[in-house]
């Protein structure tokens, strides 16, 4: 791929990114989590891991309207038009749209090609660590749910239990357990950098949220007698 090929294709990209927790700055870390993998594997088509790293995220819109959709298939199936419209070859134009098929940790189809894979891992890398926290964070604040909820007994729930969705039960349910969802060693090795930083905060966070509510609730009831 030319830089010109590229730019055509970021250009795009840039014209379809509105979330702000999956903005440019998330497809370029993407992108260049994706590169970082792809040396140390082989026989990699880079062309099709650039493009499907530019685009895995360009169905976000769509869903944001319609939570019904996926972006995952909806990004693929703009990927494959934008790209068969711009003269690459179908058969490649669809390599790429099935890398964005599949990069979807909620998604029930699993990468297949060494692509696929790549883009998945470099994707879910950016899920992990503290940036993976301040993504989720940030993405929770724009569709207004909350940091934690209160189980049946009035207590702050940790997550792992809870279907509402919250911070903690966003945690327990992806960010904790996605470090075993690598396909490529070198994926595999970048998110285990990053996996205590991200345990430490979620503990830390659970323990001032609970120590508040039981501190609190002890002196305002007996202020309350």
């Amino acid at each position: 791929m030319n830089k010109a090929g590229f730019a055509q294709i970021e250009t795009y990209m840039l014209d379809c990114m509105r979330d702000s927790a999956h903005d440019r700055e998330h497809v370029y870390r993407v992108l260049y989590f994706a590169m970082d993998i792809a040396g140390h594997e082989e026989n990699v088509n880079k062309d099709v891991l650039i493009a499907a790293c530019l685009l895995h995220d360009i169905g976000r819109e769509e869903q944001y309207r319609n939570p019904e959709l996926g972006h995952e298939r909806v990004g693929s199936q703009k990927a494959y038009r934008f790209l068969t419209g711009i003269g690459w070859r179908r058969e490649t134009a669809e390599h790429v749209s099935a890398c964005i098929a599949s990069h979807r940790y909620r998604g029930s189809n699993p990468p297949g090609s060494i692509e696929a894979k790549i883009v998945f891992d470099a994707d879910k890398l950016d899920a992990a660590g503290t940036l993976g926290i301040a993504r989720t964070l940030l993405y929770q604040g724009i569709v207004s749910e909350p940091l934690y909820t209160l189980n049946a007994q009035g207590e702050i729930a940790d997550g792992a239990l809870e279907r509402q969705p919250s911070f903690f039960q966003e945690y327990k349910y992806k960010l904790e357990r996605i470090y075993d969802r690598f396909y490529t060693q070198r994926g595999k090795q970048l998110a285990e950098e990053k996996k205590h930083a991200a345990a430490a905060f979620y503990d830390s966070m659970l323990k001032e949220v609970r120590a508040c509510y039981a501190n609190g609730k002890r002196a305002l009831e007996d202020a309350l007698e």
